[in-house]
């Protein structure tokens, strides 16, 4: 009688999924350390003081290209020495560069973070801003894109 080879289980399941408490403890922590495009553009158009102030983390050139309204221009590399004259400890901030693929918002986030402020990364960067239908300033100007459906909903909200 042949021996059975046990079922190697998919990629999805070759490493099993957390116990749900772990499950849940990791990601009541990610939403502590992210924030997404959708939740930063409904504080900001609601008016008065959001409680947070977003920084853009990319170089001049970038920032002309396209930016968040109201945004502060802060490039990674400029934080150690700009951060304090610019930011107030006491507000959090919300870091963003240029979309999923780039890690510069995590990089100016640890920055941030490393001098005593309270941070969050927006996740999908200026990319999924501009995707997502959103207003945005360039040295021209202001501009908006149409919505990108395979990105956010067309109509309505998208329920998460």
């Amino acid at each position: 009688m042949p021996l059975s080879t046990p079922a190697v289980p998919n990629a999805v399941l070759r490493v099993p999924p957390a116990a749900p408490a772990e499950a849940a403890a990791h990601f009541r922590a990610s939403l502590a350390f992210h924030a997404d495009v959708s939740d930063v553009a409904a504080a900001l158009a609601a008016g008065g003081d959001p409680g947070f102030v977003v920084v853009d983390s990319r170089s001049t050139e970038a920032w002309d290209q396209g930016r968040l309204p109201g945004a502060l221009h802060l490039p990674t590399a400029l934080i150690p020495e700009r951060a304090e004259g610019l930011l107030d400890r006491s507000v959090p901030v919300v870091t963003y560069c240029w979309g999923p693929g780039c890690n510069g918002a995590t990089r100016a986030a640890l920055a941030l973070a490393e001098l005593g402020y309270r941070v969050k990364e927006m996740l999908g960067g200026f990319e999924y801003w501009a995707r997502e239908g959103f207003a945005y300033d360039t040295w021209q100007g202001g501009g908006r894109r149409a919505t990108d459906a395979l990105t956010a909903p067309v109509r309505g909200d998208c329920g998460c």
